[in-house]
């Protein structure tokens, strides 16, 4: 069976996220995405927790489902957190997000349990942040429950991966020491993909994982994992076997970004409106040239700092990936409009109402999807899956600009085709 997986997402209890956030909400449009497996996010939060064990029943081991319908109409839910550990190491203030993944409920309580005893305050915020060093946090995982996995969260963004530019590491062991040995899997982040993870050697052991990081529910899915599992193993310990065994029969792909989309790709100084690329960063000494500030470096200049190999080398084990653009997106670009415009909801639901968004993306004939939208549409899809795009990097927490089509490009449309953006 084909599972797509969204596995790190927030709840309405973490900062700067929806309230719309709810289990029947999250499940409501993850059938719309096509999302089979969807991480629940925040099981540290005292009062998610609660919601979590009132709406949900475990309906496969370590996989949970709506009790109003759920077990039929899915998605399930597996137990997801992200917790940001700030401390000091050395002369160096620490700044890492790591998700954690629990087999049950129970096992999750248990750690809540530890990492209170630690003086973690979960109450504060859906994302806790707590002054454990992350060798010690993989300790406390363990004691919880073994089967807890931990996975470092978009290892590569400037101010909370593991491996950022400003408060990072240079390797996995120099976070988490003799626990690394339990760390198989990375979270690439939205500013990075796999080509670009794959020229760090460091990594050829270690799986790539994409998820969205939703803070809101249009935006579940935008990343993914794409699992080939027979039913006996769709379960949280089938799941966690799939990511570390990297079997290609059963981790089938990853869903990606386009890295320059993601808001720390280039280095720059959001301020002054200025980007650049590592080699131009090394040029300036790292300084803005408009106001003499430092340029934020973004997650292309960091890989590089931290590669050797060239880009365009693969690993023999490396799982593939498809670069994506969310279809709300891809409709607001054919017509020209902004993405929450109402023309693109309306559009956008139409669709969906006939097939799942994933369905559209990356399986539909583009006759197919012509039929459930417009030719144009249809013509756009097929663009982005042949990565026929025109991006604007992102930088300095800007998201990136997408054009599919030029303005050469949109001129050289029959009258038929331009009729319909």
């Amino acid at each position: 069976m084909k599972i797509i997986a969204d596995l790190h997402i927030h709840s309405k209890y973490a900062r700067a996220c929806s309230q719309l956030l709810e289990p029947p909400n999250l499940a409501a449009w993850a059938r719309k995405k096509g999302i089979q497996i969807l991480g629940t996010g925040d099981f540290t939060h005292p009062k998610w927790m609660a919601e979590l064990e009132e709406a949900l029943v475990e309906t496969k081991p370590g996989l949970y489902s709506l009790k109003s319908g759920g077990a039929v109409n899915g998605p399930w839910f597996m137990l997801s957190a992200e917790v940001s550990s700030i401390y000091k190491l050395g002369d160096k203030v620490r700044r890492v997000h790591n998700l954690i993944f629990a087999p049950n409920i129970a096992a999750a309580k248990r750690l809540n349990q530890l990492l209170e005893a630690r003086g973690a305050n979960l109450k504060a915020d859906g994302r806790p942040i707590m002054g454990i060093k992350c060798d010690e946090l993989v300790k406390l995982c363990k004691e919880a429950d073994p089967a807890i996995e931990l996975v470092p969260a978009h290892a590569w963004t400037p101010h909370f991966g593991v491996f950022g530019s400003l408060s990072g590491f240079g390797s996995l062991a120099e976070a988490f020491g003799d626990q690394t040995k339990h760390i198989f899997a990375i979270e690439t982040g939205l500013s990075s993909d796999p080509k670009m993870n794959w020229q760090v050697s460091g990594l050829d052991d270690i799986s790539l994982i994409s998820n969205s990081d939703a803070h809101s529910l249009r935006k579940l899915g935008r990343e993914a994992n794409v699992f080939d599992l027979p039913e006996e193993e769709i379960s949280y310990p089938g799941i966690m076997a799939a990511i570390r065994g990297r079997d290609p029969q059963k981790f089938l792909y990853t869903i990606e970004f386009f890295p320059e989309e993601g808001k720390y790709h280039l280095d720059g100084h959001r301020e002054h409106k200025f980007s650049c690329l590592p080699e131009e960063t090394k040029r300036l000494h790292g300084i803005c040239p408009v106001c003499g500030k430092k340029l934020l470096q973004g997650v292309l200049h960091r890989v590089d700092d931290l590669a050797d190999r060239e880009l365009g080398f693969r690993p023999p084990r490396a799982v593939p990936f498809k670069n994506l653009i969310p279809l709300e997106e891809i409709i607001a670009e054919t017509f020209g409009t902004g993405v929450a415009s109402k023309k693109v909801l309306e559009q956008y639901e139409a669709m969906v109402a006939k097939k799942t968004e994933f369905d559209i993306l990356i399986d539909l004939a583009e006759a197919d999807i012509a039929a459930i939208g417009n030719p144009a549409i249809a013509q756009s899809v097929m663009r982005v899956r042949n990565g026929q795009v025109h991006i604007e990097a992102g930088y300095d927490g800007l998201f990136g600009k997408i054009e599919i089509y030029s303005d050469e490009e949109r001129l050289r449309l029959t009258p038929k085709q331009a009729s319909l953006f």
